[in-house]
């Protein structure tokens, strides 16, 4: 059986990857040993589409394996389908290194830009480059584009960016 933390995070990347329908999923899959897609959706009352739908962006990610059998009757193949909780950990922290690399992009994008912004609600942040291509004036709502200081944004992405290192241990 699962850990009380391995519990919850499992049903938190459940619930990230397919909502409420795939918190059901996981439920049912962390008391079965092996079960059908079928019996799934019996058990759930998820349509089985839905239940195939979310079972194979699991498997994508390696958090549940399946086991194809034919059907003597049909001819038709029966999947299987089992849990792997010990693979969680890997999907997470593939997830943090996809996470850290755009952070890391976006942190770059602003290091290297220089922003103008009309401060206007409905309005959003241009580059230099694109700025004087409007002649400072907002592209939006037509008031004039004035210099927009990012210190506290790179400041908030370079926490982050930390943070996330430390987390995967770089």
């Amino acid at each position: 059986m699962l850990s009380a933390v391995d519990d919850a995070m499992l049903i938190k990347v459940a619930a990230a990857l397919g909502e409420e329908e795939a918190v059901k999923l996981v439920e049912i899959l962390k008391n079965s040993e092996e079960i059908t897609d079928d019996e799934i959706a019996n058990k759930t009352g998820v349509r089985l589409n839905s239940v195939r739908k979310i079972l194979y962006k699991l498997y994508d990610h390696s958090l549940v394996s399946l086991r194809r059998t034919r059907d003597p009757k049909t001819g038709w193949f029966i999947f299987h389908w089992k849990l792997q909780p010990d693979q969680l950990e890997g999907f997470i922290l593939s997830q943090k290194r996809r996470v850290l690399e755009k952070l890391n992009v976006r942190l770059k994008y602003e290091k290297n830009h220089d922003f103008y912004y009309c401060y206007n609600a409905g309005c959003k942040r241009i580059p230099f480059e694109e700025a004087v291509e409007l002649v400072f004036r907002c592209s939006t709502c037509g008031k004039p584009l004035m210099h927009y200081e990012n210190k506290t944004i790179v400041q908030k992405l370079s926490g982050k960016v930390e943070q996330l290192r430390k987390e995967l241990g770089e």
